[in-house]
């Protein structure tokens, strides 16, 4: 388990998947989180984005938990995981009931130390929509640079979007 100031970030259990997979179901959000058109899965199938899986060199997936309450807050992941230029991307979904309270940026510090002090990564980044003004605020705040917008680069629910990449690197990142 990884600790934060705010949140624990520990292994996906069963009883976490439904809960989770409510931000599958809301299909607004999730379009805009994820670049596969959306898709009526249940929760309980194998192919939920929220079922637990085996561990995985490329991917990483994680629980959060609210540290004070001990509540499922969201989920976090290291993926596409480049062991050969030691890089990954960072994701991050927090669960509505939990928005708004900081626990995103630290999130985003817990990730980073995970991929930089337990992984030995070099470079994280983050492709996130550019009116996504939490995810950029959270990456911003843990030391990540904006590196440059992808124009029209997504069809989010019937529409061309903005991609805005962040990068950080292992000498950059400040435990």
């Amino acid at each position: 388990m990884m600790r934060g100031d705010k949140v624990e970030l520990r292994a996906r259990h069963e009883a976490d998947v439904p809960v989770l997979h409510a931000l599958h179901d809301d299909v607004a959000t999730r379009c805009r989180e994820d670049s596969r058109p959306w898709q009526p899965i249940p929760a309980d199938s194998p192919h939920s984005p929220f079922a637990v899986a085996d561990p995985s060199d490329h991917v990483v997936r994680f629980s959060v938990v609210e540290r004070d309450t001990q509540e499922l807050a969201g989920a976090a992941q290291l993926g596409g995981i480049d062991l050969h230029n030691r890089s990954a991307n960072l994701g991050i979904s927090v669960l509505p009931a939990f928005r708004g309270r900081g626990l995103g940026s630290d999130v985003v510090r817990v990730l980073c130390e995970y991929g930089f002090a337990v992984r030995g990564l070099q470079r994280l980044h983050v492709d996130t929509l550019a009116d996504n003004a939490p995810m950029i605020a959270a990456a911003t705040k843990a030391g990540f640079t904006i590196e440059g917008t992808l124009r029209r680069a997504a069809w989010v629910y019937g529409g061309f979007r903005d991609v805005v990449v962040l990068g950080l690197l292992a000498d950059e990142w400040t435990a």
